[in-house]
């Protein structure tokens, strides 16, 4: 029986970057992955579908150029193209970069194979072809990743009914399509099938507006710009059934005020959620406990009730994204092999990336959830309408919003910038916050001109009353203010008044009093 420091269930993002991190200890590792090398973060997940969306995006922009009314006829099999051209490219650099890493050190070997406990130290690799063998391995991480949750009454052939598993493989541009659930997944297929235009889609939301876990304004940006796509969401709609009537699917829901509809599309995709691949592990053999999130986090982050068994990526129960997975992954091999204390990983400050019309990035804390904390909070927002690089760009869609602590530190608490460049405009308040820092420092720094960060940099110089543009005078495009507990707005233009912006003692008088009364 073959020895290792660490076995690796799950050759995703976060199992190979398991096994990556492993190297640099110099731990021997194997590494076992059952279908595809990369898994979701390559294939029917975030690269295949992020492709899709800069393609969509490309085609609305000719789309809205010749006129909303002209057809673009871009086929399917043109943009499958596109996305295999991507997949082969990464596939190719992680399956090269593992051989010549394997070449080089000999401290890694991949199996093709299905992976189940036999002993918390003990582990079978069943391949393809039936065959097995056993290996033991002091430690293990448990990265095997998720599938899309389906419904038992509705049958999902990936073909006419699909999931995220089946959408991305179709011949040709469905005339007709419903997405069931608003979340992230479903309103980024509506965004993406949208922009092509080819394609009538529906959302049907069960709650009273899509993206529920996100705020209000940013929610409804793009909800409107969905609508404004041809998109129609059925909000606060009941599914009643869902039926599979050979090249169509007919479904019927139950709108809020009890009225019913009956509509046939083409195809229907179920984006629901998605459930854990632990069935197959037998976990029961290496005594690892369960919860409802899957695998069993326990006192310690990534590592389960079991000291040497470690869960990471989409079994951990937290957030099923690229990022996090790799994160924890990579923290739980410091766990087990690094001789220095480790700081727990902290899930409140993630940066993510919604892939929408237009792109939304968060981080950290939103206005909706300050609220049912019940944290004071002091909130600004600029439009993008009042930025040089998005009026340069044509691009005004969109706004950044910062919020911070109601004190005079300020510490910034979250961000939620939806636009263009929103990716890369939220990442310097992402490490205001990983430092636990003010937002001194941003409002003092030389941005580039014009770019779109300089909109962030008007946001903490509204904070710190300092900024361009005065929030008093352009309402519609400028808002700062503090939200209370109970959640009433107090307007911040007064109240963070600065000496050189009054013109005489008993202004500042005044405002000593309201600061006095309202601030603190």
């Amino acid at each position: 029986m073959e020895k290792y420091d660490l076995c690796v269930i799950g050759g995703g993002p976060a199992g190979y970057a398991a096994a990556m991190r492993a190297i640099d200890f110099g731990k021997k590792v194997l590494l076992v992955e059952k279908s595809k090398l990369g898994g979701y973060g390559i294939y029917d997940g975030a690269l295949a579908s992020k492709t899709m969306w800069e393609l969509s995006n490309k085609a609305k922009t000719v789309k809205d150029e010749i006129g909303q009314d002209k057809r673009l006829d871009l086929p399917f099999s043109k943009v499958k193209e596109i996305i295999d051209e991507a997949l082969f490219e990464r596939k190719f650099q992680l399956s090269c970069h593992l051989r010549i890493i394997h070449a080089e050190t000999s401290l890694i070997n991949y199996e093709k194979g299905t992976a189940s406990f036999v002993s918390d130290k003990e582990i079978l690799i069943t391949k393809e072809d039936g065959n097995s063998f056993q290996i033991h391995a002091e430690n293990t991480i448990i990265a095997s990743g998720s599938r899309p949750r389906t419904l038992p009454d509705i049958k999902v052939d990936e073909d006419v009914i699909l999931t995220s598993d089946g959408i991305l493989h179709l011949d040709e541009f469905p005339k007709s399509m419903v997405i069931l659930g608003a979340g992230v997944i479903g309103c980024e297929f509506a965004t993406m099938f949208s922009n092509f235009g080819q394609t009538k889609v529906y959302l049907i939301d069960k709650a009273d507006r899509i993206l529920p876990f996100e705020d209000k304004d940013v929610a409804d940006l793009v909800a409107t710009n969905l609508e404004e796509n041809g998109v129609v969401i059925h909000r606060g709609a009941q599914l009643i059934r869902m039926d599979h009537l050979g090249n169509e699917v007919e479904y019927e829901i139950e709108n809020p005020d009890g009225s019913r509809e009956v509509i046939r599309v083409e195809k229907a995709m179920l984006s629901i959620g998605r459930v854990p691949n632990i069935e197959d592990l037998k976990l029961e053999n290496a005594n690892v406990q369960m919860s409802k999130r899957g695998v069993h986090i326990g006192d310690e982050d990534t590592r389960t009730n079991v000291p040497n068994i470690y869960a990471v990526g989409d079994v951990s129960g937290h957030l099923a994204l690229v990022n996090v997975g790799e994160r924890e992954a990579r923290h739980a091999v410091v766990k087990m092999f690094g001789d220095f204390p480790v700081k727990p990983i902290h899930y409140e400050n993630i940066s993510t990336i919604m892939f929408l019309n237009p792109e939304v990035a968060a981080v950290g804390l939103n206005e909706q959830k300050a609220e049912e904390l019940g944290i004071p909070i002091r909130v600004s927002k600029v439009d993008y309408s009042t930025i040089a690089r998005a009026i340069a760009m044509r691009k005004t869609n969109g706004f950044f919003k910062i919020i911070v602590s109601d004190d005079e530190e300020m510490k910034v608490l979250g961000m939620r910038a939806i636009g263009e460049h929103a990716s890369s405009a939220i990442q310097s308040v992402s490490l205001l916050m990983y430092m636990n820092k003010g937002i001194d420092e941003l409002a003092h720094m030389i941005h580039p001109h014009p770019s779109i960060v300089e909109g962030v940099q008007e946001c903490v110089r509204m904070l710190l009353g300092k900024s361009v543009y005065k929030s008093s005078i352009f309402k519609d495009k400028l808002k700062c203010y503090r939200r209370t507990v109970a959640g009433e707005k107090l307007p911040l233009h007064v109240l963070r008044a600065k000496e050189q912006d009054v013109d005489n003692q008993d202004d500042l008088k005044k405002i000593a009093q309201i600061n006095k009364s309202n601030i603190r």
